[in-house]
């Protein structure tokens, strides 16, 4: 491979290792690395709370796995340390904690690419604070350690794909929490990775498709025919191609717009709803919800996705997972309209199963230019109905969406009012130092 016509810059991709957990350890004077503390969201009578974030010992020791580990899977040990969520304070750890990346790097150079993780475009700047990238990396951590007592994990390439591998495969394992691939490097970094899913990018299902491929490495997939891998796999076999030779040509400083758009809300219940009447509370909240958020982008729908996960016994019984179904619909952004929609669709494919997920999403959006009126309904009713609708986003969006709520999120069942104090689906907490 020919690497003279390939970008070549200095980035760093940057991890909070086990941030949510590292951000409560440091909030009781413990070292991160050390303590055994896991963060959890709020426990119900069904199947515990999620285990959100667990500290390195905890999960070194326990074998805990943040997203998956719930509360039956905690050990009884005196030791664990068991806490609930603060996003409000893990928020504003990630905006210190980019603040300090500014004072290394332009604004147009520092992307959060999540809420523990960013990517630096160092290449213009790194000289200034060191005499080697690795050298103003140890910097950045010192920096952010001192300040903020947090451990950070380090991935340093000539492009940001070589820095995300770099993070994710080499940083862990090295006494400085620090790994670096270069364009000269990617046979021995990136091409003896044993197992593929552990790239970015490639997920279980994809290494499927490439094993039947007869595609069972990294370096398989580097000496694989990129038009037979595209006609195979689409765009993403061009994409996988070029990430086994360390191929990345984004520029961060890009303003790349989405070709789709879509607007939508989903959630865990904070239980398993067996009753109909509840699972249609909730959904009916959250048509109610994705339609003020239609009208606060004055946006309007043609397409409705509905997507319901069943409980956990459910599941283990047998019964498959859930379902996904959509309908088309005029246009629209009315409250009344969606969650019609959205009750149709349940009832026409629910049969009874105990519900833990729900997800309502929208497509085919259109910019809302004007009022559709209809025969059968008065125009003056029409009008007042959207006059209506209007004070009450105006209503939320100054005192919040508790402030007016529908009568049916009184009803046993209903979310959208607790729902409404929490922040990422989960306990805001007190951002406090």
């Amino acid at each position: 491979m020919d690497y003279s016509k390939e970008p070549h810059g200095v980035f760093f991709l940057i991890d909070n290792k086990s941030f949510y957990a590292s951000v409560e350890a440091t909030m009781r004077g413990l070292n991160p690395l050390k303590e055994l503390l896991v963060v959890m969201s709020e426990a119900d009578n069904t199947n515990g709370g999620l285990v959100l974030a667990t500290s390195p010992m905890a999960k070194k020791i326990f074998h805990l796995q943040a997203n998956v580990s719930r509360q039956r899977n905690l050990p009884q040990d005196p030791r664990l340390i068991v806490v609930p969520p603060r996003m409000n304070l893990y928020i504003k750890r990630n905006l210190q904690i980019n603040n300090i990346f500014r004072e290394f790097a332009a604004e147009c150079d520092v992307w959060p690419y999540s809420i523990d993780e960013s990517i630096l475009d160092m290449t213009k700047s790194w000289h200034l604070f060191g005499n080697s990238p690795r050298e103003v990396a140890r910097l950045i951590q010192k920096t952010i350690r001192k300040r903020l007592g947090l451990y950070t994990t380090v991935g340093i390439g000539d492009n940001p794909v070589q820095a995300k591998i770099a993070l994710d495969i080499y940083a862990k394992h090295d006494p400085e929490l620090m790994g670096e691939i270069h364009y000269e490097t990617v046979p021995e970094k990136i091409w003896t990775i044993k197992n593929m899913t552990d790239v970015w990018s490639i997920a279980k299902r994809t290494e499927k498709r490439l094993n039947r491929l007869g595609i069972h490495s990294m370096k398989e997939l580097a000496f694989t025919n990129p038009f037979y891998l595209k006609q195979e796999l689409g765009l993403i076999g061009e994409q996988i191609f070029a990430i086994a030779w360390g191929i990345d040509r984004t520029r961060l400083s890009d303003n790349i717009a989405p070709k789709n758009h879509s607007i939508g809300n989903s959630q865990v219940l904070p239980r398993d709803y067996f009753q109909k009447s509840e699972i249609e509370t909730v959904i009916k909240e959250m048509g109610q919800q994705v339609a003020s958020r239609l009208r606060h982008h004055h946006k309007q729908t043609g397409c409705l996705y509905l997507s319901v996960t069943y409980a956990y016994a459910a599941r283990v019984e047998g019964e498959r997972g859930g379902f996904s179904v959509a309908s088309n619909l005029n246009h629209t952004d009315n409250d009344r309209d969606i969650a019609e929609v959205l009750i149709a669709l349940f009832e026409n494919y629910w049969q009874g199963q105990p519900v833990r997920n729900l997800a309502v999403y929208t497509s085919k959006l259109v910019n809302k230019e004007a009022q559709q009126l209809n025969f059968f309904t008065p125009v003056k009713q029409q009008c007042q109905a959207e006059d209506k609708l209007s004070i009450i986003d105006e209503i939320r969006a100054r005192y919040g969406f508790e402030s007016i709520v529908y009568a049916n999120s009184l009803l046993k069942g209903g979310t959208a009012i607790h729902r409404a104090t929490l922040v990422g689906g989960h306990n805001g907490g007190n951002a406090y130092e």
